[in-house]
Formats: C-alpha cells, sequence, structure tokens
C-alpha cells in the first residue's frame, strides 16, 4: 500500500463519522484510529494470527442466537485445495458490475490470477475483489446486494 492510497484512507475516515477503521490484506495492515486526541495511523506487515476462540461478533457462541447459513457455510471443513476469499474490507456485495449485467463468476467457473470474481462497494467507492490465483469458483457464499463484514468469505475456491 502506498502513501497516496493511505492518504485517501484518512480522508475517507474524516469525511464520516468513523472513529476507527482497520484493514488487512496479504502484504498489508492499516489501522486508523481518531477522536479527540490524535490521529493514529499505523500501517505494518501482516501477522499470521492464530484462529480466534471469540466469533467475530465479540460475543460468545450461545449469547449470538441462530447463525445466517452462509455463515455456517463458510465455517465448514474445506477440501484439500480449497480456500476461502474473504472481504477485505466493510461494504456491500456485487456478483454483477450492474444489476443488468451477468455476474463476473459463477459456481465451477475457472479464473486466473487477477479476474475479477466480485465487487464489495463501501461508501459509494467500488472496489474490485480479484483472484490471487489460478482457481475454480466452488461456492458464492454472500448473494447479491448483502452487506458484508471485513473478513467475511465471500466465495469458496479450488486451487489449480
Amino acid at each position: 500500500m502506498d502513501i497516496k492510497d493511505i492518504k485517501a484512507l484518512v480522508k475517507l475516515i474524516m469525511d464520516t463519522d468513523i472513529s476507527e477503521f482497520e484493514m488487512e490484506t496479504d502484504e498489508d495492515r492499516v489501522f486508523i484510529k481518531r477522536g479527540s486526541q490524535q490521529e493514529i495511523i499505523h500501517v505494518a506487515a501482516p501477522v499470521a494470527a492464530p484462529a480466534a476462540a471469540v466469533p467475530a461478533s465479540g460475543l460468545p457462541m450461545a449469547q449470538q442466537g441462530v447463525c445466517d447459513a452462509s455463515d455456517s457455510r463458510a465455517e465448514a471443513t474445506l477440501g484439500d485445495k480449497q480456500e476461502r476469499v474473504t472481504s477485505p474490507i466493510v461494504g456491500t456485495f456485487y456478483a454483477a458490475p450492474s444489476p443488468e449485467s451477468e455476474s463476473y463468476v459463477k459456481v465451477g467457473d475457472v479464473v486466473d490470477a487477477g479476474q475479477t470474481l466480485c465487487i464489495v462497494e463501501a461508501m459509494k467507492l467500488m472496489n474490485e475483489i480479484e483472484a490471487e490465483y489460478k482457481c475454480k469458483i466452488v461456492e458464492m457464499v454472500k448473494t447479491n446486494a448483502e452487506p458484508v463484514e471485513f473478513g467475511d468469505v465471500l466465495f469458496i475456491v479450488e486451487k489449480i
């Protein structure tokens, strides 16, 4: 992530009432916090974290209530070559570039590294989510226009 991207993130945070923002990719981790004190911006290389004992919602499993079907599919055990493609940001999942267009990918499609899988819209910015490697789409976990959180599983893919 270069300084131009960081400046754009800071401007985005300043133009909204968001007090904290965190984003993690394979190469970078960005944490921005603002409040009555000075803004703090941390950019660091990612650290492989062990699986969390507490779910993403922060509540113990007993207090979460009924989980959504896509959550249970996303948590299911994966095959040997299968991987999860997760959302790098909070936003709205879109399978196609416009309502009239066909989806970027369908179950069974083989995609190359760098090919667009979907869009996650965050604050009117359309962020294309691309395949990191050549793979086959095994399952589309999210549906069109569904809200997603950071780290939510979007696709189950099989590396080729």
